[in-house]
């Protein structure tokens, strides 16, 4: 049964640790595209804004799912590394979309926030994801 519990616990943390991420994943993203991300995808129902949250999302989720799985046995330590990649992927995540948008014509995050699909989400998703496919490679 302390097992049971120790293992509850666990979830509840490590899920705590999670949630927190994402949420700084979506203020980062809001940050990088013109207007609010709530008004762009919910409001609006921008499809490039959309995109590009969700590969930030799922990259950031990548990355501490890879953290947790190969997290020590003591909790805390675990929680600890599992905090820190999840922070270094988010920083290497705006780090690639800073130097996207410097290869863009144009801004970036303004062409996130246009009505109309645009292959620019597209290409941005897959440098989310690529970022964490590389990060969790590096955490294992």
């Amino acid at each position: 049964m302390l097992e049971l519990g120790n293992g509850l616990l666990a979830t509840i943390a490590y899920g705590a640790v999670g949630t927190l991420l994402m949420a700084l994943g979506f203020l980062l993203v809001d940050l990088a595209t013109p207007g609010k991300l709530r008004e762009l995808i919910w409001a609006r129902g921008n499809p490039n804004a959309a995109v590009l949250l969700s590969s930030g999302l799922i990259g950031v989720g990548v990355v501490v799912t890879t953290a947790i799985l190969t997290s020590e046995d003591s909790l805390a330590a675990g929680l600890l590394s599992t905090l820190l990649y999840g922070m270094m992927g988010l920083v290497l995540m705006s780090v690639a979309f800073v130097l996207l948008d410097l290869a863009t014509p144009g801004r970036l995050g303004e062409i996130l926030t246009r009505p109309e699909p645009h292959p620019a989400a597209w290409v941005s998703a897959s440098v989310h994801l690529a970022i964490s496919a590389i990060i969790a490679a590096s955490v294992s």
